[in-house]
């Protein structure tokens, strides 16, 4: 019977938080257009692909061969050619004005010494302002210089009779997941973890804020609700309202940017709910604590938005971040439900197989229930 009256609270509560929610229209479509929204934008802005770097070529040589070696900058679509000169100057000019990302000044008898067999130096001028492309942009040009120097190495060996010759190493690429390294592949899932973090969090936070502003918070005391049925009561619609979010967001990423799901969808849409749970606890605590509905959504912006991006191994690896850092990471839900997803997506595994981040990620969700339930019970008064 005590159990039936719990139930009858917690959809008397959950119908009135509805009403509200319904109430303020313009921000229920908001809460559930913005995801897929956000994912379309993101998906086409957002790329770590490092592709069509700017050259300036500076040949001194003007040979045969330095035509050669600048011939087969042009048959990659990574690195293009925009300009060509006679001076340092303008190799200045261009990569301080943003015209170029390279330079690659070709010394004079290049031509000579690659004949002769000669070592000969040439220098590649780096733009390092933006030190991820810098790299990146280095290695496309080594990788360019050293089929140069074997196809040069092949010539000299034919000259001197040896026609026939096998290379002592031999990669043989086998990419597993994601075949055409497609940072559209893992870029979508993440920003589906972190835009359900985000709006799961920031709706969530002004519920018990708008309770304390339109001063109802007294009556709710007044009433035979417990904590626990409250939160449950108010997280109902939210969760449903995530669950939309997480169809619309996977449907986007499928239907639009053709990143798989290999694996169960049912497990994947199973573990988001426990990660929307988790969220929206945390979006209900802030509104506890601040009891303002500017300030909880303040707060819910820098606790959700922030640390789930650069925190979560969404676009930084945890491994390269200071042992402070990695272990603070172990807080954020983002990076275990980033790693399921991943997982299910892209490599087909089962839930078996993500176990130690499931269990981390009902762990941090039991816990802010807990706290929240303990929070708002001190507020009602309750037993």
């Amino acid at each position: 019977m005590a159990d039936m009256k719990s139930l009858v609270r917690i959809a008397a509560v959950a119908d009135k938080e509805w009403l509200q929610i319904r109430r303020d229209f313009r921000s229920l479509i908001l809460s559930l257009l913005a995801p897929a929204l956000l994912i379309i934008l993101f998906g086409y802005a957002l790329t770590v692909d490092v592709k069509h770097v700017k050259l300036t070529v500076f040949d001194q040589d003007r040979s045969t061969e330095s035509r050669n070696l600048i011939q087969e900058f042009t048959h990659t679509e990574y690195i293009d050619i925009v300009e060509y000169t006679d001076n340092y100057k303008n190799i200045d000019k261009a990569i301080d004005e943003g015209g170029s990302t390279l330079a690659l000044v070709i010394p004079r008898n290049f031509g000579k010494n690659i004949n002769t067999g000669d070592k000969t130096d040439i220098q590649l001028i780096v733009d390092g302002s933006d030190s991820t492309s810098a790299t990146v942009s280095i290695g496309y040009v080594k990788t360019i210089i050293a089929n140069f120097n074997i196809e040069a190495k092949i010539r000299e060996l034919n000259n001197a009779g040896i026609s026939s010759f096998d290379l002592p190493l031999d990669i043989r690429n086998r990419i597993w997941y994601n075949p055409e390294l497609q940072s559209k592949n893992f870029i979508i899932p993440g920003l589906i973890v972190l835009i359900l973090a985000i709006i799961s969090a920031l709706i969530a936070s002004l519920t018990i804020s708008r309770e304390w502003e339109r001063g109802t918070m007294e009556t709710l005391m007044t009433t035979p609700v417990r904590s626990w049925e409250l939160i449950a009561g108010k997280m109902i619609p939210y969760l449903f309202i995530g669950l939309f979010d997480v169809l619309m967001t996977a449907s986007v990423g499928y239907f639009l940017f053709d990143v798989p799901i290999k694996g169960s969808f049912a497990e994947f849409y199973l573990l988001a709910l426990l990660f929307l749970t988790g969220t929206t606890g945390l979006g209900i605590l802030i509104s506890t604590a601040t009891k303002v509905q500017v300030l909880s959504v303040q707060v819910a912006m820098v606790v959700t938005y922030l640390p789930s991006f650069i925190l979560s191994g969404f676009i930084f690896p945890i491994q390269n971040m200071p042992l402070l850092l990695q272990g603070i990471t172990y807080l954020i839900p983002a990076r275990y439900l980033i790693v399921i997803v991943k997982g299910i997506a892209l490599k087909g595994v089962g839930a078996a197989m993500l176990w130690t981040q499931i269990v981390f990620l009902l762990v941090f969700t039991i816990l802010v229930l807990v706290i929240c339930a303990n929070k708002l019970k001190l507020q009602l008064g309750d037993n």
